[in-house]
């Protein structure tokens, strides 16, 4: 007998111990993504386990457990986060909020200063999308957000 039966003699009479810390690793590694995706990976380790306890080879396992986590992946979690994400609020929030959002040059605003008070009531620093300032009284509309500072476009209504 050489070492490399011995080997594999060793890992397949061992196998259930490695699906056992796979289970566990991608369990805990879905509590931290909250993805799904290491929840599919964890349930095709545990097809893995039930085919080393019926006593097949183990690269029969590994294929199979492969198979069974892309199935898994395919198949079981895209129904799952649409359900997850069917009673989101659609309402959009925080940065995404202040996108598109129309209000008033208080300043000329240039590519390096100004200032604009929103539709919403903010008073925002803020600076030119465009390298053509926005004189002082014209509307303007949020491009993007910088940090603190408002990235406007000048607006023609």
């Amino acid at each position: 007998m050489n070492d490399f039966s011995v080997f594999i003699d060793i890992v397949e009479n061992w196998a259930w111990i490695g699906w056992l810390v796979l289970i566990a690793l991608f369990l805990v590694i879905e509590m931290l993504t909250l993805d799904f995706t290491f929840l599919m990976l964890s349930f095709g380790s545990a097809i893995g386990l039930v085919t080393d306890l019926v006593g097949l080879p183990a690269w029969v396992q590994v294929i199979i457990a492969a198979v069974a986590a892309a199935a898994f992946i395919l198949l079981l979690r895209p129904p799952l986060l649409r359900r997850l994400h069917r009673g989101e609020d659609p309402t959009k929030s925080n940065v995404d909020a202040l996108l598109d959002l129309r209000g008033i040059a208080l300043q000329d605003v240039t590519q390096i200063s100004g200032q604009v008070k929103l539709s919403n009531g903010d008073t925002w620093t803020a600076r030119s999308l465009s390298p053509v300032s926005i004189p002082q009284g014209s509307p303007v509309a949020i491009s993007a957000i910088n940090g603190a500072t408002a990235i406007v476009r000048p607006v023609n209504d």
